[in-house]
């Protein structure tokens, strides 16, 4: 009988630091044809016992069988035949009382409702041609145009015109069209220009019951169950376990084939239930925090919060996202995790040029350590430019200069990500249709969701039928986007926000399964302009490249090229006017600097019209204006609009408008 290597005994671990850790690669199953192996970390439990079943769901097992104590803390079990289409269940036994069973906390394929794990041939999960799945080409990170969405929020509206509704297959058909003939799902996004799909949470989630989907209660996905699995409600077969890996691989093959690339949505902060958690029920209490009195911490607000400050807990989740990005072919993940996790997970070779997209990132950590990350990856979600943006269009006194800042800000450690809306919380739409949230029909008296949403409704809570309310919030929809695409970092549309989509003032709709959370593809005439308007906006960006920059504006002439890279203009040249009741600005991006032409940004958020100076261009050239968001329909005139402003020393700027012009030289040349 051999000797075990550091598995204490359960009375001797009376502290968490204390607990054996495991490094190999085969929790909790490695199969083949000829034998199975069952190794799973349980170092606190008294015994530990393999359940098999036939089904998925329903009946007893067909063997208990009892797994031998391993080294640092596993149990393990070889059996010597073909499992394939067998699932299965671990049970602990602790101060003498087995535990529900668990498919463990490693399970990377199950059975229908996630109670059961399963055991498949992973070469059945690959789609045809998986071998040679690459992503798109990304030369840098400030060539990403990211669009957040739900896979079934994005396709399941019944005048989509997409035949997999709601599932992860909607995202694999092309030629798909509204009742009216326009472009919806994937062509969609291919005409509107982004690179980056920003889908929400994937994998297994617990409240949906996968055998009644036609009663299906919706969900953002944000009560996880299973990690490391699809879920199964986005599949055409919640039952077999192979179907919804196959066709989540299906739908990131097709992403990548059509030029996107993908970044998942991963909640390792906390789990839907938590003493019948997966963790809970392999290693009670060790993956979660606990408060002093031995309660668990709810830092999350969701009844729990993982220690990522634990040894195993940081090495699941490393080794979660590093499946992801393996088997999946995922390109980057937005953490919802503490700075502890986000930093160990930016060191990961693996993951060097897979974005992690966060809250926070403890930077002087990570940039301390000897293995830096080699690619700028970590991307950080700015929320507090989304309010500074909405404070300047609604008019609030000294947001100019705060907006301003975060326009430019592009520090070398974490790329900003830039977003005038999102998920939790008001579409752009509402923004300007809603000063107060309406979340009555949630059922929770509408006390769910924020309550400070800086948004503005110009006069009329919600939709309006006055043609001329119509048209400024219109206007303001076409200056948010615009703010948000000239921004250095990286810009980010929500899903929707593109065609005047509303939640009707709903900031909350986890629970809203219709038209209040769904993407509506039949668009009205001032959608349609939106998403076309949105269109030659990222098209802009993405051909000037005085907003796509891999490096900060330092606002002064390095170089010594005769003006600095940046600079803010008011009533008078080269002079911001940045008081405090100022709405009002002109920003020289110079082309000496950038590469590209030099342009003008004047914005007036104003209710009056402003004349801002125009500073002087080389000899030989004019300015011309080649964009305004006070126009209805087309906004953007590549060539430029006439007349130029020919020896003009000031530019007369309408109300609630932006413009953009270029010093080009004379038409005649």
């Amino acid at each position: 009988m051999r000797e075990l290597k550091n598995h204490p005994s359960p009375d001797q671990l009376d502290s968490y630091d204390k607990y054996p850790c495991y490094y190999e690669n085969d929790l909790e199953l490695v199969y083949t044809p000829q034998q199975s192996i069952f190794t799973l970390w349980a170092p606190s439990a008294d015994n530990v016992r393999l359940n098999l079943y036939s089904s998925g769901e329903a009946g007893d097992p067909e063997e208990q069988l009892e797994m031998d104590i391993a080294d640092n803390g596993t149990w393990c079990i070889h059996i010597d035949r073909d499992l394939k289409g067998s699932f299965y269940t671990f049970q602990i036994e602790k101060d003498g009382k087995w535990l529900d069973e668990t498919p463990g906390i490693w399970a990377k394929a199950v059975g229908i409702n996630g109670n059961r794990a399963a055991v498949i041939d992973w070469n059945e999960t690959n789609p045809e041609g998986w071998e040679a799945d690459q992503s798109p080409e990304l030369k840098m990170y400030s060539d990403i145009i990211l669009y957040e969405l739900h896979h079934r929020d994005f396709s399941i509206d019944p005048n989509s015109g997409i035949e997999h509704k709601g599932k992860f297959l909607a995202l694999t058909e092309t030629g798909t069209k509204t009742p009216e003939g326009e472009s919806s799902g994937l062509d969609h996004l291919k005409e509107l220009g982004v690179t980056h799909i920003h889908i929400l949470p994937s994998f297994d989630f617990a409240t949906i019951d996968e055998r009644k989907l036609e009663k299906n209660k919706y969900n953002w996905g944000y009560d996880p169950k299973n990690y490391n699995v699809p879920d199964g409600s986005y599949s055409t077969d919640p039952v077999t376990p192979t179907t919804r890996i196959r066709e989540f691989k299906e739908m990131v093959k097709s992403l990548h084939q059509n030029g996107f690339r993908i970044v998942l949505d991963v909640v390792y902060n906390h789990t839907a239930s938590t003493e019948h958690s997966n963790f809970d029920l392999t290693v009670p209490g060790y993956f979660y925090r606990q408060n002093p009195d031995g309660s668990y911490s709810n830092a999350s607000g969701c009844g729990n919060e993982t220690a990522s400050e634990r040894e195993m807990v940081r090495h699941y989740i490393i080794e979660s996202v590093k499946f992801w990005a393996k088997e999946y072919h995922i390109d980057g993940v937005q953490i919802n995790s503490d700075a502890a996790f986000t930093t160990a997970l930016a060191a990961v070779t693996l993951l060097a040029k897979t974005k992690i997209l966060s809250e926070y990132f403890d930077t002087g950590h990570i940039y301390d350590q000897e293995d830096q990350p080699g690619f700028r990856q970590l991307m950080e979600c700015n929320d507090d430019f989304m309010m500074k943006l909405r404070r300047f269009l609604k008019g609030d006194e000294g947001a100019l200069q705060e907006l301003m800042e975060k326009m430019r800000q592009n520090p070398e450690q974490v790329i900003p990500v830039n977003y005038a809306a999102g998920h939790n919380g008001f579409t752009l739409m509402d923004s300007v249709s809603y000063e107060s949230k309406h979340n009555e029909a949630n059922g929770e008296d509408n006390r769910d969701g924020s309550d400070y949403n800086c948004s503005y409704n110009y006069g009329e809570e919600g939709q309006t039928a006055a043609r001329k309310l119509k048209k400024l919030r219109e206007r303001q929809l076409r200056n948010a986007l615009l703010l948000v695409l000239l921004s250095q970092g990286v810009p980010a549309v929500y899903g929707g926000d593109e065609m005047e989509n509303s939640q009707q003032g709903n900031n909350n709709v986890y629970c809203q399964d219709n038209e209040l959370s769904w993407i509506q593809w039949p668009k009205t005439k001032s959608g349609k302009n939106l998403q076309n308007f949105t269109k030659d906006a990222i098209e802009f960006r993405k051909t000037h490249p005085a907003f796509g920059r891999n490096r900060a504006y330092t606002m002064h002439d390095t170089g010594a090229k005769g003006m600095p890279d940046l600079s803010y203009h008011g009533r008078k040249a080269w002079y911001g006017d940045f008081e405090g009741g100022s709405r009002h600005v002109g920003i020289l991006y110079a082309g000496c600097h950038t590469g590209g032409e030099t342009l003008y940004v004047v914005c007036n958020m104003h209710t009056t019209s402003q004349e801002l100076a125009l500073p002087t261009l080389p000899s030989g050239k004019f300015w011309r204006v080649i964009a305004d968001t006070g126009c209805e329909g087309q906004c953007f005139f590549p060539e430029g609009r006439k007349p130029e402003l020919a020896g003009e020393k000031t530019v007369k700027v309408a109300p609630l408008t932006i413009m953009i012009m270029a010093g080009r030289k004379d038409a005649a040349d």
